[in-house]
This record gives structure tokens, C-alpha cells and sequence, in this order.
């Protein structure tokens, strides 16, 4: 779907990455300044690579042995930035013409899925920073893109307003399927809405692949976070308890309950079980409050300075625990070795908070 392979120099910074991507939501997941954003404005046609070719949905846009570089306008790719950057002069119906492909894209079924009907008429100044991330959506979407670029489009926002604007993502995936890279350094969204991750530091490719095969890698947890990693579970809602409010999730390996999620049988579901939130015991539990306990092997133990020691288990699927050093000299926790895996059905994020 996606063929990148581009270098360049920038001042004293350089990039130099290969990556290939399939259809869906591609993330790309960095520290400040591992070259991002100067990633999607060389896809973007904004920025030329020194060298190397861009090639997207069998189209050549870059070539630098071939002499082709189509220009930003000739690619069909939208762009969503961090900011806004809605015409200020402009109503928000005006706004979201400006770039409006007609007899590609309904403008009706746009304004829909991003609930703007009601904002039609005003104008940007007016709006939340959530509403002016909406249209700017909108206007991307309206011109009709085979490729949809969104640079950190939530990060000037505050939690409320991300978990405004994230179902609206999701919703444009299911209804319109474009083919989106996404730059984020927040890995919920990340998880909740990417099917592959690229990590990148220094103007290079670390790793890519699977969203739940890089989160789950411990080499990489000093780029993706430790205090917050863990595993990501593709799961399925198989189902809902009205007594006690509760979900059952069914994935490989085994299910597990979780607080009531508004979702009907059958919808997927993708959840992130934190480290610290999973506990590890030699016998089966008896007469504990958990209502998650799988068995499972033991499949790499961490090296680490501090007191804590991270635990790669498998139960069907890679699930992480993070226990104390102690306890996992006095357990006997080491590779081979059978053991149950508590978590917390309260602890569970399944991203949809």
C-alpha cells in the first residue's frame, strides 16, 4: 500500500528510514525531534528527500533517481496538523468547502459523521478546540484523500476533549476507510486506533510491525514508556451481564470481565493490561475478589537496576507482569515455568474512558 524509503539532511539532523505499511491506520510513535512530522511532509510533498522514493497505492510521488516528485496537489493526500489552521475570515460551511471534491465525497455524509451541522454558521474563533479539530477533519476528508495525514491532531487538546474527539476517528475509519499515518506520542491513541506501529528515535526506523507485538517487546520500553506498558489484547465482546455490569471479552487464549462497555456482541475490541496491574501466583487462587486468572509459562524474564523486574508470560497471547525483584527470587520466576496470572478487572483500559 505504502512504499517509503527516504533520506535527507536537515541542518545538523538527518533521517533515513524504510518502512512499508498495508491499508488501515498507521502510527508513528517517537520522542520529540526523532523526525515525525519531517516523515509526513516529505510524504506530503512539502519537504523534498534528498534521496530514495515514495510510492504509494503502485504511484510513483518521489523518485529521485527517476526525476519524479509530484507536487503536494497532485498526490490526493489530506493533511490534519496539530493546529487548526482554519481560515479565521471564514464561516465553518466555508471552511469546509474550501478544497471540496464534489462527486467524490458527500459533503452531507462529512458533516454527519463529524456532527459540524450545528457549527455550520459560525465562525472558528467561536468554536472549542475539540470543534475547530473536528472541522479541520471535516475539510481534510472533503477533498476527497486516498491518503489522510494527521500530525499529533490531539495534542493541544485536553483529555476531555481527546475523548470527544477519538470516537469521531474511529467512526471516519469504519465509513470512509481511507488510508491514514498517524503521528502521535500518546500511545492510547495509539492503541485504540492504529493497526500497525512504526517507532522511530533519531531519524530511524527501531522497529515496526503489529501494534501488539511492538508494545509488547521489552527492548523497546525505554522509547514506548515502562510506567505505562504493558499488553495489548485484541479482543472480542462475547458477552454482557446486566446483573453485575459486567462484559466478557473473549480473545486467544481465554476471556475476561471487564466493567459494562456500551458494545454489542461481536464488536472488537482492542485492550491495553498494564504491567503493574497484573500479579503472578504458583497455585491456582482460591477465594480472591480477582475475576481474571489464567494460567500460562513463563517466556523471558527482564534485566533490570531498580527493584522492579518485568515478566513476559504467554497465556494464549504475550501478557506482561511487573513484580518486585524479591518476589521473583523467592517464587522461582524463570523461563519454563508455570504460573497464574491475576488482573484486576477494574484495572483493565480499554481505552474507551
Amino acid at each position: 500500500m505504502l512504499d517509503l524509503n527516504v533520506a535527507t539532511r536537515l541542518g545538523n539532523f538527518s533521517i533515513d528510514v524504510n518502512i512499508k505499511a498495508n491499508s488501515g491506520v498507521t502510527a508513528l510513535f517517537g520522542p520529540s525531534g526523532a523526525g515525525k512530522t519531517t516523515l509526513v511532509n516529505m510524504l506530503a510533498g512539502l519537504l523534498r528527500p534528498e534521496r530514495g522514493h515514495i510510492i504509494f497505492q503502485d504511484e510513483i510521488l518521489f523518485d529521485e533517481k527517476q526525476g519524479i516528485d509530484v507536487p503536494p496537489e497532485g498526490r490526493r493526500i489530506g493533511y490534519v496538523f496539530q493546529e487548526s489552521r482554519l481560515f479565521p475570515h471564514m464561516s465553518v460551511a466555508s471552511n469546509l468547502n474550501y478544497g471540496f471534491q464534489r462527486g467524490l465525497v458527500k459533503f452531507d455524509a462529512v458533516v454527519d459523521l463529524l456532527a459540524l451541522g450545528p457549527l455550520l454558521k459560525r465562525r472558528p474563533n467561536s468554536l472549542s478546540g475539540g470543534e475547530r479539530q473536528r472541522v479541520s477533519i471535516g475539510r481534510a476528508l472533503l477533498a476527497a484523500p486516498r491518503l489522510l495525514l494527521m500530525d499529533e491532531p490531539l495534542a493541544n487538546l485536553d483529555e476531555p476533549r481527546r475523548a470527544e474527539i477519538l470516537p469521531f476517528i474511529e467512526k471516519l475509519r469504519q465509513e470512509f476507510s481511507p488510508a491514514i499515518v498517524y503521528v502521535s506520542h500518546n500511545m492510547n491513541e495509539i492503541v485504540r486506533l492504529a493497526d500497525q506501529l512504526v517507532v522511530m528515535a533519531d531519524g530511524a526506523v527501531v522497529a515496526n510491525g503489529p501494534v501488539d507485538e511492538i508494545t509488547s517487546r521489552l527492548d523497546l520500553r525505554p522509547l514506548t514508556g515502562r510506567w505505562d506498558a504493558g499488553s495489548v489484547i485484541s479482543t472480542t465482546i462475547a458477552e454482557q451481564d446486566e446483573t453485575d455490569f459486567l462484559t466478557r471479552l473473549t480473545f486467544t487464549g481465554g476471556s475476561l470481565w471487564l466493567p459494562r462497555l456500551d458494545l454489542g456482541l461481536g464488536s472488537s475490541l482492542r485492550i491495553q493490561v498494564r504491567a503493574r496491574d497484573v500479579s503472578i501466583a504458583l497455585a491456582p487462587p482460591k477465594d480472591v475478589s480477582i475475576l481474571n486468572v489464567f494460567v500460562g509459562e513463563v517466556i523471558e524474564v527482564g534485566d533490570d537496576d531498580g527493584p522492579q523486574v518485568d515478566v513476559l508470560l504467554n497465556i494464549g497471547t504475550p501478557l506482561w507482569a511487573r513484580i518486585t525483584k524479591r518476589s521473583q527470587r523467592e517464587l522461582g520466576i524463570t523461563p519454563g515455568r508455570t504460573v497464574y496470572a491475576m488482573i484486576k478487572a477494574m484495572a483493565v483500559d480499554n481505552n474507551r474512558q
